[in-house]
């Protein structure tokens, strides 16, 4: 009886913090360099493909993993981007890694799969067996490998962030939310920096569900981010004005290594700040959100 009720107690406590829980992964498969630092490969089935740039000095080097908006494709992403023109000389290597489309529906095209409902791509396990691949072929910092999105990319961290914190240690939300499968099946999650980044005139993901985009059935925006404050046991310790008139919060604690960050873009819409449009310097500010994490 002893036995068996100690086990039961493991076993909740498993379930409680399930966010964090260690499960078996199954192996990328077929991988192949087809040249220009770009690699094909499989995973359950399923075709990726993915561009790796590493700093000059890869052993124990962090890891960024660029997830990529809807129909986009990791070329895209990177030739937009440029993110490892200033990742790499600060030590991170950086991969972006292109979706692919919903084998239920012919009309899909390259995406992520974001949803908790277990239906469609395993883009959850792929993108966790991409990065325990490329942490152990390169030997880099399996400590600290962060993924950064773009809409549905952005919409996928949050669900990374939910249900791989053993592996993603901190994750960056650009003009994404959190599915409402992913949040109905919400955990106490701790020990995973998240920051977001929101457009105030975002009208494909408003920042709640108050009118501003004709509909969606994701949670409010300020009640995730509170979620992702209190699971962390962290407190605001600084709001500062940046850009042209848009707000950062920073939320942190004594001891605690995650941290919470929330930029509400002033005038943005759905699209990755830029020094031009914003006066922001996205890349860089991320960056200084994934070394804060360290």
């Amino acid at each position: 009886m002893k036995k068996a009720a100690i086990l039961g107690c493991i076993m909740a406590a498993g379930l409680l913090c399930g966010c964090t829980e260690k499960a078996p992964v199954p192996k990328l498969e077929n991988v192949k360099d087809i040249g220009n630092n770009t690699f094909s490969c499989s995973f359950d089935g399923v075709s990726h493909d993915y561009i790796l740039d590493l700093p000059e000095k890869s052993d124990g080097a962090p890891l960024i993993v660029m997830l990529h908006g809807y129909g986009s494709s990791a070329e895209d992403f990177r030739s937009t981007l440029h993110f490892e023109e200033k990742a790499n000389p600060k030590g991170y290597a950086v991969v972006y890694v292109t979706g692919a489309s919903d084998p239920t529906d012919r009309t899909s095209s390259r995406g992520w799969n974001s949803y908790a409902d277990g239906s469609g791509n395993k883009d959850r396990e792929f993108l966790v067996a991409l990065a325990e691949y490329l942490q152990k072929e390169y030997a880099l910092d399996r400590e600290h490998i962060f993924a950064a999105g773009f809409s549905n990319g952005a919409f996928m961290t949050h669900r990374l962030a939910m249900e791989a914190g053993d592996t993603y240690s901190a994750v960056v939300s650009v003009s994404g939310m959190m599915n409402s499968s992913v949040w109905e099946e919400r955990s106490s999650c701790k020990n995973v920096g998240f920051f977001q980044i929101t457009g105030e005139k975002d009208d494909v993901v408003p920042k709640n569900s108050d009118g501003t985009a004709e509909y969606t059935e994701s949670p409010a925006i300020e009640d995730v981010m509170d979620y992702w404050v209190s699971s962390n046991g962290l407190e605001l310790s600084s709001m500062t004005e940046i850009g042209k008139g848009s707000e950062l919060k920073k939320y942190t604690a004594e001891g605690k290594r995650a941290q919470v960050w929330n930029l509400f873009i002033r005038s943005g819409g759905h699209s990755w700040p830029s020094e031009k449009t914003e006066g922001i310097d996205a890349q860089a500010l991320i960056l200084e959100f994934f070394e804060a994490q360290r």
